[in-house]
């Protein structure tokens, strides 16, 4: 909060209204005489007359929030007649959407740099089949599990106790075990 600078200054309010500034001045607090703009701005859009109205209709500690706002819609206004704050508001969220478009092309290209990343540090499918091994049946469902990539999950036909492949079969007719 801000007070008038001496008892012979008269507040930017009482000024720019060119009437004595009283010592109990509802504006004093709020329009020190260091800003002349910040009044003149207000009263062009709303008033001194219904500006005073609202200031006495609040309590002490609502007045300085309610006199920022009233300045920030005024300047707006005489920036932008038509929108006032709506305008700035607008721009805002334009240009808040425009670079979450930005972000989301920017992490879509990160995720493809990373997969084209790992798709080139895999072994090639010739090395891949020549350490591999098979699982599965002879029933067709079978796929091949390089060592080196285990999967952190067990499937229904590894649960063999005998360590040997495809015995026991599982998943389907087509036989018993026996290997590839």
């Amino acid at each position: 909060m801000a007070s008038s600078s001496s008892y012979n200054s008269p507040c930017a309010a009482c000024k720019f209204l060119r009437r004595k500034c009283m010592p109990g001045c509802i504006f004093a607090p709020y329009f020190p005489p260091e800003e002349p703009q910040k009044f003149a701005n207000v009263h062009k859009i709303f008033g001194a007359s219904n500006v005073t109205k609202l200031l006495n209709e609040l309590l002490p500690h609502q007045r300085e929030d309610a006199v920022n706002s009233l300045a920030y819609e005024a300047e707006a206004r005489v920036r932008d007649p038509v929108y006032g704050c709506v305008g700035a508001i607008s721009f805002l969220q334009r240009q808040v959407e425009r670079l979450q478009k930005e972000l989301d092309a920017a992490n879509a290209d990160l995720i493809r740099y990373a997969c084209n990343e790992m798709t080139s540090q895999l072994p090639s499918p010739s090395l891949v089949r020549s350490t591999s091994r098979r699982i599965g049946n002879e029933a067709g469902g079978s796929y091949f599990q390089n060592p080196a990539y285990s999967h952190p999950y067990s499937f229904p036909w590894d649960d063999n106790s005998s360590g040997h492949l495809n015995e026991g079969g599982g998943g389907g007719g087509g036989g018993g075990g026996g290997s590839m």
